[in-house]
């Protein structure tokens, strides 16, 4: 008889709304061999008192602010310590970025001036970054607020605004501000959900979000795909 296929690993989805989705990010891993594992702890769900039976851990973003006083904003700051403790393959986009350096004892915040990015805005990789890989020059944001490089972490890409937008803490915890997990539908969605932030100071037009999609977009897909197999690699299902 043939041998029994292993089960395919399992990555932890942490969502924030109802209505959320891990997107692109979602289709890659499951294309890539890994068995999707959704939370939502805005809605009750628990997260796991330890990754033994997780690959590693996606933390998306969301509406509320890291620095927020919701129950579930603190209890998922503080549960990040266990990626970090058992060493597993860490990822947080947008806000889960905000909480991990939170935990780190960093610092979120809004601008200065009030500046927000919402849109299309270049961005340029650091040294460090160039060496692990090749980064897009223009990648997709939504949000007003930032982050403080935490301590003993390295920073990968940099931008005008807000000067740190993707980091690495250690062996296997990962940062980034922008968003590179949107599908078309996705980002539709969040352009008329979004309309009303578009009066904001920095950020752009609606149109302006689908058009630089036909522009950039396939560059900002490519990446996504090999960072993501640099941080979770690819799971041996047999």
């Amino acid at each position: 008889m043939p041998p029994t296929p292993r089960p395919r690993p399992k990555i932890l989805i942490v969502l924030h709304q109802e209505s959320s989705s891990p997107g692109r990010v979602g289709h890659m891993l499951i294309e890539e061999g890994f068995d999707l594992d959704l939370r939502c702890p805005p809605l009750g769900d628990a997260l796991p008192e330890t990754l033994d039976g997780h690959a590693g851990t996606v933390v998306f973003g969301g509406p509320m602010s890291a620095n927020d006083e919701d129950e579930f904003v603190r209890r998922e700051t503080d549960w990040l310590k266990i990626p970090l403790r058992e060493n597993r393959p860490l990822l947080g986009i947008c806000l889960g970025a905000q909480m991990l350096v939170n935990h780190l004892g960093g610092k979120v915040e809004g601008h200065g001036e009030g500046l927000v990015e919402i849109g299309w805005y270049p961005l340029t990789a650091t040294e460090a970054g160039k060496k692990l890989m090749r980064w897009p020059e223009m990648v997709y944001q939504f949000h007003r607020e930032g982050f403080s490089l935490p301590k003993d972490a390295t920073l990968l890409a940099t931008a005008e605004t807000y000067p740190n937008q993707a980091f690495r803490y250690g062996d296997n915890a990962w940062g980034i501000q922008f968003h590179g997990e949107l599908t078309r539908a996705m980002m539709q969605r969040w352009v008329v959900r979004g309309a009303h932030r578009f009066e904001l100071p920095g950020a752009q037009p609606g149109r302006d979000h689908l058009g630089g999609r036909l522009i950039w977009d396939m560059h900002l897909k490519r990446w996504l795909g090999e960072f993501l197999q640099t941080i979770f690699g690819k799971p041996a299902l047999s």
